[in-house]
This record gives structure tokens, C-alpha cells and sequence, in this order.
């Protein structure tokens, strides 16, 4: 099977601060990403090559190079680890756009729509493969504890969320149950294991995890909330494909809590049904019941938390891109 999508070259993420301290780890991980896509079959290749190059902002593979950097690791196990991860993460975006059926992510078409359901789940299956091949070349057996153990609770956290489509009944603590799996462990993973490698004291470790966690699930909230006032634009998708796939998520969970009997009415018949006919009227109820507020409160207080776990860590530039990305968690529009 073919795809009418022409070749590109590299893409790394926009220049930033937070990726100029690590800039020339950065460019050694992009390095390793296009050598360990190498395969003899030429479409997991072109798959992989594609998704890997859409532009992504490669957030987990930093997290890893500064969690390692923050704490003066010196040695070069960081690539491969943070090369690893990132192919864990695009594994992920693979199996979940096959789930959900999507059709464009970051304004491309998706792996998916452009070659079909079955080349995309396999590339999927290769890219975790050859992170695991890429554990044991890291050599700690702690940091592959910990993400085999993390690749166990992120694939509990997607079936737990498709097992949630189309069930208002679900409470926040659920909601957060799921999020916690399905996208912030592998931040907490990332950060966790770039402190082992850096041989982090017991409290500097536990620290780096919970940044990534509470990170990770203040990244995960924002998503949520710019489905229903993002740019489509700017994030690649079109307002209220949640809404659309039947996902109750935390904007509709509080509003059904605060609305009237009628709006929370009107708000579980959606998500149980899908689709976009009633998506004015529940924008409507959203704002009315302050839904997005809170979504935007409960992802600042995730995002203090990550902060506050950065006191165990001495000063250092590291440290200061970890903080000014725990405020980028909340403040980006995409």
C-alpha cells in the first residue's frame, strides 16, 4: 500500500530556550532517531520517517536530557535514552490514531489515513521493539524497570480511555485516573529515568518523577481544555473532536456537575451519541458553568506542583528550562 505524501526532510522543534540548553544533545538525539529507523523493509522506514518528522515538540526526550543534565550527568546514555523514549511516544501516536480513527494530527494527515490501519499499527509495534533493543544498550536495569513498567500503565490508560467513550457517568477522579496513564507517564518516566541515570540521591529522584507527572498531567488538562477554545489552526485538529468522539473529558465533567438538570441532560445524550450537531449548545453550557476555568485552574495547580519538586535540584540552567517549561504547560495555545 502507497500514500501520495511527498518525503521531507528532518524536522526538529522550533528554537526555543528550553531547547537551546541542551542543543547539541538535542541534535545528537535527532541523529540517533533517523540511524535507529534504519530497517530492511522500506515502508517502516517511510512510516516512521513521517511521523517522527511532523513537527512534534519532542517534549519527553527533553525531559529526560534535562532531568539528566540538571543533576551534572556527564556520560552519553542520555541519547539513547532519550531516543527511546521519544520512539515510545511515537508509537503511541501511531496505535492511538488507528483507535480513534483520526484523519489529520499537527495539520498532517495521519500515519493511518495515509497508508492504512495495518502499516500503522505494525510500524507502531516496530518503533517498541527497537525502544526496548535500545533499553538494553542503555544498561540500567532500574531505568528499564521503569519504563516497561510505564509502557504497562500508559497501555491500561488508552484502553481505559476507550473504555470510557460514550460514558457521561465517569467521575473526575476517573478522568484523572485515565489522563495519569495515557499521557502523564511517560513525562514522569522520562524525568524519573534521566535521574536514575544521572545517579540522583533518593529525594532528587523522586522529585524529577513527580515533576514529570504533575508536568505531564497539567500538559494533558490544557489539551483538553483548548479542544473546546483552541486554534484548529495552530493545534492541527478541529475544536470539539473530543466532543465528537464521545470523550468525557474534565471541561464536560465539570459543567454536567455545575449546569442544571437540563444541560447535564443535554451533555450526557452527546457524549453518548458523538458527533458535532449540538457542539454551539454545549459550548454554551461550558462557558456558563466556568468549565474551562476550572479546567485552566486544576492544570495550574498541576503545573505549581511540578515546580515546586524542583527545589530538590541545585541551580542550574537545566533547572531553569524545567521551570519555564511547567509554565509553558499552561500558557501555549497548541
Amino acid at each position: 500500500m502507497t500514500a501520495n505524501v511527498s518525503s521531507a526532510q528532518p524536522v526538529s522543534p522550533t528554537p526555543s530556550p528550553l531547547h537551546a540548553v541542551v542543543a547539541d544533545d538535542f541534535a545528537a538525539v535527532n541523529r540517533t532517531i533517523v540511524e535507529q529507523l534504519n530497517s530492511k523493509v522500506p515502508l517502516v522506514e517511510t512510516i516512521g520517517q513521517y511521523i517522527t518528522e511532523s513537527g512534534g515538540k519532542r517534549l519527553r526526550p527533553l525531559l529526560a536530557l534535562l532531568a539528566a543534565r540538571s543533576l551534572n550527568y556527564s556520560g552519553d546514555k542520555h541519547i539513547p535514552l532519550a531516543t527511546l523514549i521519544e520512539f515510545m511516544h511515537t508509537s503511541t501516536l501511531l496505535h492511538d490514531d488507528v483507535v480513534d480513527e483520526s484523519h489529520m494530527r499537527r495539520g498532517k494527515k495521519t500515519a493511518n489515513d495515509a497508508w492504512g490501519n495495518a502499516p500503522s499499527v505494525l510500524v507502531g509495534d516496530f518503533l517498541y521493539a527497537r525502544s526496548f533493543q535500545m533499553m538494553v544498550d542503555v544498561g540500567s536495569m532500574r531505568i528499564m524497570a521503569i519504563l516497561s513498567g510505564a509502557t504497562c500503565i500508559i497501555a491500561e490508560g488508552e484502553v481505559l480511555q476507550l473504555t470510557n467513550i460514550g460514558n457521561p457517568s465517569i467521575s473526575e477522579e476517573d478522568y484523572f485516573e485515565t489522563i495519569l496513564g495515557k499521557t502523564a507517564m511517560l513525562f514522569e518516566a522520562a524525568s524519573h529515568s534521566g535521574a536514575v541515570l544521572a545517579e540522583a540521591t533518593p529525594e532528587q529522584e523522586r522529585a524529577l518523577q513527580y515533576y514529570g507527572r504533575y508536568l505531564g498531567l497539567a500538559f494533558q488538562l490544557i489539551d483538553d481544555l483548548l479542544d473546546y477554545q483552541g486554534d484548529a489552526d495552530a493545534m492541527g485538529k478541529n475544536v470539539g473532536d473530543d466532543l465528537a468522539e464521545g470523550k468525557p473529558t474534565l471541561p464536560l465533567i465539570h459543567a454536567m456537575e455545575q449546569g442544571t438538570p437540563e444541560q447535564a441532560k443535554l451533555i450526557r445524550q452527546v457524549i453518548r451519541n458523538g458527533g458535532l450537531d449540538q457542539l454551539d449548545a454545549v459550548l454554551e453550557i461550558i462557558h456558563a458553568t466556568g468549565a474551562l476555568d476550572y479546567t485552566r485552574q486544576r492544570a495550574e495547580e498541576m503545573a505549581d506542583k511540578a515546580l515546586q519538586q524542583l527545589d530538590a535540584l541545585p541551580p542550574s540552567a537545566y533547572r531553569d528550562s524545567m521551570a519555564q517549561l511547567a509554565r509553558l504547560a499552561v500558557d501555549r495555545q497548541a
